[in-house]
C-alpha cells in the first residue's frame, strides 16, 4: 500500500488507483531512461533543436521537428528574406536540418538577425517562428512577430554569465515569503517596464520589505500583452517587451546577490491558438504537440491544450523546464493551471468531494505523469529547486513524494483563502461573520502538505474584481487617503486590511505570497491596454509614489507589512506546530489562539471591551509583542505596550484579563 493511503484512510477505497498512478509514472520513466539514458538527457531537446553552433565544422545547425510537413526553409534578413533560398533537409523521425557554414554566413547570420521558417504542409504554406527560438520580437509598424538570432548559452560563441546562488536566508528549508511580480506593470510610469527598471527600482523595495523570493509572471513570450503572460507562444524565449535575455539574467543575478530566490510562473497548461507565432498547426496538423479536435480547445481560455501522452510533447516541455533553470538561473517554478491539467473537464463544475473525483475517468492520467516527471527532473537537477502547484481541487498527494504515491510538488497554493476573504467582504455584513468559520477556513488543511497562504494575488486585482483594500475602502481611497482627512471608512479599511493579512499568515500555511503593491493597499484594479480602454496603461502599472508619500495613509499598510514579516520570521510562526484554538467568541467577534507559545487575539468587531477574559494554557505574566493598532501603522495606540498582564488560576481554568480593542489584533508572550 502506498504511503499516502496508509496516512489517509479516506483513500483506501482507491488504493489500487493510487498505486496505478505510480506505476504509470514508473513505466514512463523507465521507457525514457531506456531510450535516452536518463531523464536529464531526455530533457535536452533545446540543446539539439533550434540553432546550435558546431565548433568542428564551424557553422550553425538549425533543426526542427515537423513530422507531417512537406517542406521547410529558413529565411530572414541574412538571405534578403528569400523564402526558398535555404531549404531544410528531412532526416529520420520527422527532423529537418540545415547547416549554415561560417565561411558563407558569418557576416550575414549575425547576432540580432531576424528570421522565420517557411512550412509547407497539407494546410498550405505558412510563415512560422522556429519552435526552439530564444528570442522573438514584434515589428512596431505592422505588429508582425519574427524570430531573432541570439547568441546565448553554453555551446555558442557567447557564454551565459555565471550566476551567484541565493543566500541560505532564502533556501527552501526556510519559510518562503514570495513577492508575486509582473515586470511590465512594475513601474509607476504609464507604459511597459523593463527588466533593468525592475532590477533598479523594485528589487530594493522587495528586499527592504523582507521578502526572500520573487515570483515572476509573463516571462515566456506571449503575443498579447493583456493575457498577463498566460497565452504563451514561444516557450524558450523570454519576453522581449521587457528587454534582452541578458537583462533578465542580470535581474536574476542581482536578486541572488540580495539573497532573493527567483521563481518563474511556468505555463505548461495550455498555449496560444495563434498559428503565426505559436505551436498550433506548425507542421500542418493539430496533433504535433497538442490535442486535436474539440477536446484540444480550452473553451474558457480560448487556447490549445498539450497532449501529455506524446513522447515528443513530454520532451518539449521537460526540456523547457530544464532550459529556464539552467540557462537563466531560476530557482524553481509555480506551475500555472494545474487543476486544468489534471482533469479532462479542467475541474469546471466538479465539487471534488469524492474519491472518484480525484481518481475517476475525468482525471487526465497523462498530465499527472507529466507533472510527476517534471518534479523528478527539477529535483534531480537541484534538490533545492522549488515547485509550486496552482491547484484548487485539492488533489490527494499533490505535495507528497512520488514514491509515496504523490505528484511531487514542494508546495500548493492555498487558493481557498482569497476566495474566502472575497466572500466575507462581498456577501456578508460584519455582524454575520462567524469566528469558527474564520479559524476553520485558515486551518482546514493537512499540516504535512506545504501550503502557500495568501489573501490576494493578481487574480483578485484584475479588472472586474477588487483588491481587498479597494473592496474595504472603495471610492474613499480617491479623496480620503490624506493624513489631514479623517474618514471612518478608511480607518476601518486599514485596520481590517492589517488584520486579514496577519490572521492569514499566522494560520494559513507554511509560506506567504503577496502580489506587488497589495502590501500598501494599491487602489483600483489591473487593466491592461486594450481597445475598450483606448489602449491605456493607466491601470497597468504600480503607483509606488503613493506608498512613498508620507502625507498619505498608504505607507501605514506597507510599514505594517514589513514589520509583520519580521515578526513572523523572528517567532518562526509558519514553521511551528499547528495552532490551538483557545476561544471563538461569536458575540464579541473575537478569536483567541495559541501558536508557538504566543497568544493571538483578533477582535473583528467594532466594540472595545475592558477586562476581557481569555483562557490561557499556563500561569505567568504576559507582555504585548505585536499589535496592529500602533500609530505608526495607522492605528490609534489604544493599548499601552508596556502593560503587563498577569494570569489568574481558577478552579478549572487559567484566565487573563486584557483590553480587547475593536478591529485590532494583539499578540502576547509570557515573560
Amino acid at each position: 500500500m502506498m504511503k499516502i493511503v496508509e496516512k489517509d484512510s479516506w483513500l483506501e477505497p482507491v488504493a489500487d488507483k493510487v498505486e496505478a498512478r505510480y506505476k504509470r509514472y514508473e513505466s514512463k520513466l523507465k521507457y525514457i531512461e531506456s531510450q535516452y539514458g536518463s531523464l536529464k538527457s531526455f530533457a535536452s531537446a533545446h540543446e539539439f533543436f533550434g540553432f546550435r553552433y558546431d565548433r568542428v565544422r564551424r557553422g550553425w545547425w538549425y533543426r526542427e521537428w515537423a513530422p507531417s510537413a512537406h517542406y521547410l526553409s529558413l529565411f530572414g534578413d541574412f538571405n534578403n528574406w528569400d523564402r526558398y533560398a535555404n531549404p531544410l533537409e528531412r532526416e529520420s523521425d520527422g527532423v529537418w536540418t540545415i547547416f549554415l557554414p561560417d565561411a558563407q554566413y558569418k557576416d550575414r547570420l549575425t547576432h540580432g538577425s531576424l528570421l522565420k521558417v517557411l512550412v509547407q504542409s497539407s494546410i498550405g504554406e505558412q510563415e512560422r517562428i522556429p519552435v526552439y527560438i530564444n528570442r522573438v520580437i514584434q515589428n512596431e509598424d505592422n505588429k508582425d512577430f519574427a524570430g531573432q538570432f541570439w547568441e546565448m548559452g553554453a555551446g555558442t560563441r557567447v557564454q551565459s554569465p555565471k550566476f551567484k546562488s541565493a543566500s541560505k536566508s532564502a533556501s527552501k528549508s526556510a519559510s518562503l515569503f514570495i513577492y508575486e511580480s509582473h515586470i511590465g506593470m512594475g513601474q509607476d510610469k504609464e507604459g511597459v517596464g523593463t527588466y533593468k527598471e525592475f532590477q533598479d527600482n523594485v528589487l530594493p523595495r522587495i528586499k527592504d520589505l523582507g521578502y526572500n523570493a520573487i515570483q515572476l509572471m509573463a516571462i515566456a513570450e506571449h503575443p498579447y500583452y493583456g493575457s498577463f503572460g498566460y497565452h504563451v507562444s514561444n516557450f524558450f524565449a523570454a519576453s522581449s517587451r521587457f528587454g534582452t535575455p541578458e537583462d533578465l539574467k542580470n535581474l536574476i543575478n542581482a536578486a541572488h546577490e540580495m539573497g532573493i530566490l527567483v521563481i518563474m510562473d511556468l505555463v505548461h497548461s495550455h498555449t496560444v491558438k495563434n498559428t503565426r507565432e505559436g505551436l498550433n498547426l506548425f507542421d500542418g496538423t493539430e496533433t504535433q504537440y497538442l490535442v486535436g479536435g474539440h477536446e484540444g480547445h480550452h473553451q474558457q481560455w480560448d487556447s490549445k491544450l498539450f497532449n501529455y501522452g506524446k513522447i515528443e510533447t513530454l520532451r518539449l516541455l521537460l526540456s523547457n523546464v530544464r532550459f529556464w533553470l539552467e540557462e537563466y538561473g531560476f530557482d524553481g517554478f509555480r506551475f500555472d493551471g494545474v487543476t486544468s491539467m489534471l482533469y479532462r473537464n479542467h475541474g469546471i463544475g466538479t465539487e471534488f468531494c469524492s474519491q472518484t473525483d480525484y481518481f475517476g475517468d475525468n482525471v487526465n492520467d497523462d498530465a499527472v505523469t507529466y507533472l510527476q516527471l517534471a518534479n523528478t527532473l527539477i529535483h534531480q537537477l537541484n534538490k533545492d529547486y522549488i515547485s509550486i502547484a496552482e491547484d484548487v481541487s485539492g488533489m490527494p498527494g499533490i505535495c507528497a513524494p512520488i514514491e509515496d504515491g504523490g505528484i511531487g510538488f514542494d508546495y500548493r497554493l492555498g487558493m481557498g483563502l482569497p476566495d474566502f476573504w472575497i466572500k466575507i467582504l462581498k456577501d456578508q455584513k460584519e455582524e454575520e461573520w462567524n469566528m469558527h468559520e474564520f479559524f476553520h477556513t485558515m486551518t482546514n488543511r493537512l499540516f504535512d502538505v506545504k501550503t502557500i497562504a495568501y489573501c490576494e494575488s493578481h487574480d483578485q486585482a484584475l479588472v472586474g474584481d477588487k483588491t481587498i483594500a479597494f473592496r474595504l475602502m472603495d471610492k474613499e481611497m480617491y479623496d480620503s487617503m490624506s493624513k489631514l482627512t479623517p474618514n471612518v471608512i478608511v480607518d476601518r479599511g486599514i485596520a481590517l486590511h492589517k488584520m486579514i493579512r496577519l490572521f492569514t499568515i499566522s494560520l494559513g500555511g507554511d509560506a506567504w505570497l503577496n502580489f506587488m503593491g497589495n502590501e500598501f493597499g494599491h487602489p483600483e484594479w489591473i487593466d491592461f491596454p486594450r481597445k475598450e480602454n483606448g489602449w491605456s496603461y493607466k491601470h497597468a502599472r504600480r503607483q509606488w509614489s503613493l506608498a512613498d508619500n508620507k502625507d498619505l495613509k498608504y505607507h501605514f499598510m506597507s510599514d505594517f507589512d514589513k514589520e509583520m514579516l519580521k515578526f513572523i520570521k523572528e517567532n518562526d510562526i509558519m514553521q511551528s506546530d499547528p495552532p490551538y484554538l483557545l476561544n471563538a467568541d461569536e458575540d464579541n467577534k473575537t478569536i483567541v489562539f495559541e501558536r508557538n507559545n504566543l497568544i493571538f487575539v483578533f477582535n473583528w468587531g467594532y466594540k472595545s471591551i475592558p477586562d476581557y477574559e481569555i483562557n490561557v494554557k499556563s500561569t505567568g505574566d504576559h507582555e504585548i509583542i505585536f499589535t496592529t493598532d500602533e500609530k505608526k501603522f495607522g492605528g490609534f495606540d489604544n493599548i499601552d505596550m508596556t502593560t503587563i498582564f498577569p494570569t489568574e488560576q481558577r478552579e478549572n481554568q487559567i484566565v487573563m484579563k486584557i483590553y480587547n480593542v475593536g478591529r485590532t489584533a494583539v499578540v502576547y508572550r509570557k515573560k
